[in-house]
């Protein structure tokens, strides 16, 4: 190995010292692997700035809530007494790509963060076609800023009271503030303040002539038309609310508005965990031991390298006191590594499994799945009999019918397929997050709001749901009820205020 080739021997990092590990490590990402990223902006911030960031679910600039300063003082709390320790990095999907560095992490830790943030996520970001679906990366953060300044604007109208609980009940629906089905319009500040005033008026006109509807005689039947509003269900709450609550004023509409699309930006995050951290550690592992190879980093260097990712990728065992699930750094990253293996050094078993990746170019089928997929169809299409067997996979049936557990597949012949679905099953969004839709409004009586809850795997809702209903009260403005639909269509009210 060439010394001389060596970028640094220290573990102090400077600024034209990230610089050159930045040049180094886009060379060969771009020349060598073909990786395809957005430009990169780098900022290096202190441990209270990476809280802040942190507390503000990662966002370079948000709106005010009391929610994200309590997160901040919870975690630097942690942080302080040691009981924590920060992420190296946070990166936003946005054009260009800002990645945050901790001014306190060594050279090592620094260069790792530039390879897995800045062309790791960052071309994942790119690439993937939830991301290139569901998100506006040019356009984000100019919306971030609309939205903190029209906030802004409304708690000096309104009063900070008056809008945090508005955000309360917003930010509980959160995650049924997106479309899964069609895409959104593009995010834009001058678009949206172009815009606004118009959509307000249009709202308003219409939610008054909604309200104003008058029952509609049949004159045949001599009765009233008992058409059901809406006609069909609606699974986005938010976006139903913002257009249909009769109470709301208009600002409070935007503001419902701003939470639910900044609810659509995290939507592919939520689907993606596994894939888009294994990508991002397939990746700082792959160029950094690039740059080893070509001698420009040392030994030292490379060992606090590999410190940090094996922790990051250890996979806890089920039986440990800490274990908390499986690891997505962990099983993406292996995932990953395994599809080079099979393309470059497959197996009998490898051949019979996947016979469509074995001798080919491992770059083109790792590139392939990183777009066409998310962590659910990823796992059910290339996780191996030999990753199984290597994380010791098993399925519990835990049925409340039932006793006692069932072990129902190991990774053996037999159970392979049924581990796969199963656990590709567990990264359904339908698996994780209960299925509630607006099934039914009484527009002609008391306006009362119906929602139905469709049970998974005969899954009931939780304790929160007193406060859900409440919180969807705020914004409706009249009673709300929930009605559960069992697997053989057979409802039942489950609650109501």
């Amino acid at each position: 190995m060439a010394s001389n080739r060596i970028i640094s021997e220290s573990s102090e990092w400077t600024f034209p010292l990230l610089k050159r590990f930045d040049q180094e490590i886009a060379r060969i990402a771009h020349d060598e692997f073909g990786l395809e990223t957005y430009a990169n902006q780098v900022e290096v911030i202190s441990s209270e700035q990476m809280i802040d960031a942190y507390s503000s679910v990662g966002l370079p600039i948000n709106y005010h809530h009391w929610s994200y300063g309590k997160q901040f003082v919870a975690t630097e709390q942690t942080y302080r007494r040691g009981q924590m320790g920060l992420a190296y990095e946070i990166v936003i999907n946005s054009d260009p790509c800002i990645a945050y560095l901790m001014e306190e992490n060594t050279l090592p830790m620094q260069a790792l963060v530039i390879a897995h943030a800045c062309y790791g996520h960052n071309s994942f970001f790119k690439g993937n076609y939830l991301f290139q679906t569901w998100t506006s990366a040019d356009a984000i953060i100019d919306y971030l800023v609309f939205a903190r300044s029209y906030i802004a604007e409304c708690e000096e109208r309104y009063g900070t009271e008056e809008v945090e609980l508005l955000l309360d009940s917003c930010h509980s629906l959160m995650n049924y503030g997106v479309d899964r089905y069609r895409r959104p319009s593009p995010l834009s500040m001058a678009e949206e303040k172009r815009r606004q005033a118009e959509r307000e008026a249009y709202l308003q006109s219409q939610i008054n002539d909604l309200w104003r509807t008058l029952p509609v005689a049949d004159k045949q039947a001599g009765r009233l038309d008992e058409q059901r509003f809406p006609d069909e269900p609606q699974e986005n709450l938010l976006y139903f609310i913002e257009k249909n609550a009769p109470l709301l004023e208009p600002w409070q509409r935007e503001i419902v508005r701003i939470v639910r699309k900044i609810a659509q930006y995290f939507y592919p995050q939520r689907q993606t965990q596994v894939m888009n951290e294994g990508w991002a550690t397939f990746w700082h592992y792959t160029l950094l031991n690039r740059l080893y190879d070509e001698g420009m980093v040392g030994d030292g260097f490379m060992m606090e390298v590999l410190q940090s990712h094996t922790n990051v990728v250890y996979q806890p065992p089920f039986d440990a006191p800490y274990y908390s699930g499986i690891n997505p750094y962990a099983l993406g990253f292996a995932m990953m590594r395994d599809i080079r293996r099979i393309c470059e050094q497959p197996t009998d078993e490898d051949r019979y499994w996947f016979p469509d990746m074995v001798d080919q170019d491992w770059r083109k089928v790792l590139d392939f799945a990183m777009r066409n997929f998310k962590d659910e169809s990823f796992i059910a299409q290339f996780l191996s009999p030999r990753l199984m067997r290597e994380f010791r996979m098993f399925a519990v049936s835990d049925d409340d019918r039932e006793d006692t557990l069932e072990i129902t597949a190991i990774h053996e012949e037999s159970g392979y397929r049924h581990l796969r679905q199963r656990l590709a099953d567990q990264y359904n969004i339908g698996s994780r997050e209960p299925n509630i839709q607006v099934y039914n409004v009484d527009v002609r009586g008391d306006r009362s709001l119906t929602l139905r809850h469709f049970r998974y795997n005969r899954r009931p809702l939780g304790d929160s749901l007193d406060e859900m209903l409440r919180h969807i009260r705020r914004l409706w403005g009249f009673e709300v009820r929930m009605e559960a639909v069992d697997e053989h269509g057979r409802v039942q009210l489950i609650g109501e205020t």
